[in-house]
């Protein structure tokens, strides 16, 4: 090359940094979501740079900082989204989700040097360049859990890949910057995340989750051999493009090298916490935020030690299916349609894709979803020739939404019942409260024995006595009951068995 080809490209690359750094110093401060694609901008310039390492990872941490105020800004945005989202948001998140895969991607880069024999990394440069890289990946999933969507194929990958190579310079351990998480501990919280089906949270549960695994005093520890209760463990094949296999539901085969790790210690942390925060602790004396002692808050706390603790086998296999349904959204909306079939209104048009005698997985056809949330109580009624078979609503509960584009949502529901009867919750004892819509579930053996009570949250308590139910079945009955435990608690509901107070 000529001497004045070298100078040019030399000038080309200090214009290039000179770009970058005055962008940065007028964007400095600035946090919107607008600066997404002009931030992007500057990363591909840095890319297209010829720089050396240590530059490029000085210009890199740079560029790093301003995307993490913009996601810092953006994610409380993406809290109350209603399902599917719409096309400008997407356009919005899908901005962020690129910058951030760019960011990820030049991070391991910069660690190539690492492979040079020639070249010597400086300083802590690799273990900040993972750190990064793990983080800005950990973002990407936890953005692709606010809005439903599965991650982009080989995200999971990538993180697998920066953990291993973590270990393998000895750098896993090492504590962060300003005391922060290491390496493990980050790779050990992006895995419970996602363990705990967060398809199965709503934003505010899923924020919930994310601060109390941060803030948990117990730390994953990986071994090549199962450790633990085997009803706790689970293990990871750091080649494949998936978190992690409860080890009750699937054995790794004689071809992987998989690693184990056990949740029983988190889980038992979260069942002395559920303890704590019924016998009247505070949610800020255990240092947690003020959505753990709400119902809601209880409720994820009840579901975390199962999935954690004891995650489930599957009951039952599901069988393919394609047929029409319509289903209702919402306690009052229910109630409403069970009380005037005739007057059926913000009903939508699905389709069933698959069913087992538990459940239900269907597609979106046509109507309004914007009141649909996981967590929330639904019925469905199937449509053309299954409706001459079976006319009942049944009663389900949301368990999962996906959402891959703005035309496009699935749901999971859970069966609860194949039909209900309306009722009235009247507190004599507390006369303002007035009267709310409530459905009666009938005991459905051998998974329930009793019949359940499904009101809105913070109405009743576990044990609640004297409990008048004004019953809209043929002629209005009168019943007096009292609850024996609580089925389920959710931020829309909360279902209680309950049985005749006799006493």
């Amino acid at each position: 090359m000529s001497k004045s080809s070298q100078n040019n490209n030399s000038a080309q690359n200090e214009g290039s940094i000179k770009s970058i750094l005055e962008w940065l110093a007028l964007a400095h401060g600035r946090s919107s979501a607008e600066d997404t694609e002009e931030l992007l901008r500057q990363v591909l310039y840095l890319r297209e740079a010829a720089v050396s390492t240590s530059q490029r990872v000085k210009l890199l941490d740079l560029l790093y900082a301003h995307a993490e105020e913009i996601v810092r800004s953006e994610l409380p945005r993406l809290n109350e989204l209603s399902l599917p989202i719409s096309r400008k948001t997407r356009q919005r998140v899908r901005l962020l989700l690129e910058l951030l895969e760019t960011l990820t991607q030049d991070y391991f880069n910069t660690l190539a040097v690492l492979y040079d024999p020639d070249t010597q990394a400086a300083g802590s440069t690799p273990q900040i360049s993972l750190r990064r890289a793990m983080l800005s990946i950990a973002w990407q999933i936890h953005i692709h859990h606010l809005i439903a969507s599965p991650p982009r194929p080989g995200l999971w990958q990538q993180l697998h890949s920066a953990f291993r190579t973590a270990r393998r310079l000895g750098l896993e351990s090492a504590e962060g910057p300003r005391q922060s998480a290491s390496i493990e501990r980050l790779y050990g919280n992006i895995l419970l995340t996602a363990i705990a089906q967060p398809a199965s949270f709503s934003s505010d549960e899923l924020e919930f989750i994310n601060t109390l695994v941060e803030g948990s005093p117990c730390q994953l520890a990986f071994s090549p051999t199962p450790a633990g209760p085997a009803a706790s463990a689970f293990w990871i094949d750091l080649d494949r493009d998936f978190p992690a296999h409860a080890q009750v539901r699937r054995s790794p085969g004689d071809d992987i090298q998989p690693l184990y790790f056990s949740c029983a210690g988190i889980a038992a942390h979260v069942a002395g916490l559920r303890q704590a925060l019924g016998s009247g602790s505070t949610p800020e004396s255990l240092g947690l935020p003020e959505f753990a002692g709400s119902r809601a808050g209880i409720g994820v706390l009840r579901r975390l030690e199962k999935l954690w603790g004891q995650p489930a086998k599957r009951k039952f296999s599901r069988r393919r299916q394609s047929y029409r349904a319509r289903l209702c959204a919402g306690l009052g909306t229910l109630c409403h349609l069970l009380r005037h079939p005739d007057e059926a209104t913000d009903l939508s048009e699905w389709m069933v894709t698959n069913e087992s005698p538990d459940g239900f997985a269907l597609m979106h056809m046509a109507g309004n979803t914007t009141q649909l949330r996981v967590g929330d109580i639904v019925a469905i009624q199937p449509q053309d020739e299954h409706i001459a078979r079976d006319a009942h609503w049944h009663v389900c509960i949301v368990r999962w939404a996906i959402s891959e584009n703005p035309e496009h949502i699935e749901v999971g529901l859970q069966l609860l019942a194949s039909r209900a009867v309306v009722a009235q919750v009247a507190q004599p004892y507390n006369l303002g409260a007035g009267k709310v819509a409530a459905l009666i579930l009938p005991e459905t053996p051998p998974l329930r024995s009793s019949q359940s009570l499904v009101v809105p949250p913070g109405l009743l308590g576990e044990n609640s006595r004297r409990i008048v139910l004004l019953v809209e079945q043929d002629n209005l009955a009168i019943r007096e009951v009292r609850t024996t435990g609580i089925d389920e608690q959710t931020s829309s509901v909360e279902i209680f068995s309950m049985r005749p107070d006799e006493e």
